[in-house]
């Protein structure tokens, strides 16, 4: 579609009237071009620019204001650092959270990210709320769940949806108005601590990956030929020190995200089913995500009963599903926090791991609360008298001799 063709569409769509709009601002391509639509299509008297700080590093922060300043805007910058990693990070890692192979970072910086727009919106005296999110994507349903919880009566504008544009249409109107746009990618990226997203919903099936892509990884060929060991404490199902030093969540992870991705860690390619039930081949890097959360499960399964770590599976796959789909507020959601945050009184313990060319070899398990009794249960003690067993077998085989006797009896029939 030309340019022409692409305004003109712009100007016959009929948009909300707005006065003050307040805009998720991160420097993107769908939140620079949302400046100038502002501008332009809803002739806002005055737009309020809100950049939040999830992890996405100094760098995009300092790329977010460079774009700013072009745009003649100066947003309002609000540091959630501390509150992703303690609160919602730490419930991710508590719940095991993977949603069918995506440790949810994406689904949880939307929400995050739309309760803070949101709040300083009604703050400043705003009459609507503007993201960038496309019609065929999940954050849409995620920022609108958010942004109706906390202010149902402010007009919710998504610009992309709501005129049709696809990425190569934004790409033009960003050019024809001069609207600063660095992407590399078609798609672009978004960037926590947790999880890297690349190019999300635009990676063709067979698109090969060139390795200049990724932030943190180095492909496994290209790794280090000598494995690297690491030493991670939990307590209270968190890691809480690295290599001996105590750290909170917001240092630990990005230095483990350098640790892990030197040796090839934390690539994932997926198919992923969105919120819409449609499927997407999906580009994720977590070097950090793919060691914690293997070391968190498995210390679970040291220190918790079989019947909460069976129990929990349920929790785990119902918080990963709530999460992503955009429901963090959700009574239902608050409860299974509750849930899995109970669970985690006794798991504490150091782990020692090599890594090496994609691999975690767990070398070293300790925990001072684990149910791993090996001087009872190990064939090689005398833990009980296994005499004992005995008339307990007989127990629990009787249920299987009465299903013997019915099949008999229903033979001679």
């Amino acid at each position: 579609m030309s340019i022409k063709a692409i305004l003109k569409k712009l100007e016959e769509t009929e948009v909300p009237q707005v006065k003050k709009a307040a805009l998720a601002y991160s420097g993107g391509l769908d939140s620079s071009l949302g400046v100038e639509l502002l501008r332009r299509i809803y002739k806002v008297h005055e737009i309020v620019a809100i950049t939040c700080d999830v992890g996405q590093g100094k760098a995009e922060i300092a790329e977010g204001r460079r774009k700013a300043r072009k745009l003649g805007i100066k947003p309002i910058e609000i540091d959630a650092t501390q509150e992703f990693t303690e609160e919602w990070l730490a419930k991710a890692i508590r719940a095991n959270s993977d949603y069918n192979g995506y440790p949810v970072s994406t689904s949880m910086t939307r929400q995050l990210i739309a309760r803070i727009v949101v709040e300083e919106a009604v703050k400043q005296g705003c009459d609507a709320v503007m993201e960038g999110s496309s019609g065929k994507g999940n954050d849409q349903y995620r920022m609108h769940n958010v942004f109706k919880y906390f202010a149902p009566d402010l007009k919710v504008l998504v610009p992309v949806r709501d005129f049709d544009l696809t990425r190569l249409e934004e790409e033009q109107i960003c050019k024809h108005w001069k609207v600063p746009v660095t992407e590399n990618l078609t798609g672009g990226d978004d960037k926590t601590m947790w999880c890297r997203s690349i190019a999300s919903g635009a990676i063709d099936l067979n698109q090969p990956l060139p390795d200049d892509i990724w932030m943190w990884l180095v492909p496994p060929h290209k790794a280090p030929n000598k494995a690297e060991e690491v030493k991670i404490e939990f307590e209270r199902g968190i890691p809480t020190r690295l290599n001996g030093r105590a750290m909170p969540l917001g240092k630990l992870v990005p230095k483990l995200n350098e640790i892990a991705g030197r040796n090839g860690l934390g690539k994932i390619d997926m198919f992923e089913d969105g919120i819409m039930d449609l499927k997407s081949r999906e580009i994720y890097e977590a070097p950090a995500a793919h060691v914690i959360l293997k070391l968190h499960h498995d210390l679970e399964q040291q220190c918790l009963t079989k019947e909460e770590v069976q129990f929990k599976k349920i929790i785990d796959a119902k918080w990963a599903f709530m999460t992503y789909h955009g429901e963090w507020y959700h009574p239902l959601k608050r409860s299974l926090d509750a849930y899995v945050d109970s669970t985690q009184d006794f798991v504490n313990g150091v782990y020692k791991v090599k890594l090496y060319k994609g691999n975690i070899d767990i070398t070293h398990r300790e925990s001072a609360t684990s149910l791993f009794s090996p001087e009872i249960r190990s064939i090689k003690s005398r833990g009980f008298d296994q005499r004992w067993c005995a008339n307990a077998a007989k127990v629990r085989g009787l249920p299987f001799e009465i299903l013997a006797r019915r099949g008999k009896a229903a033979k001679k029939k």
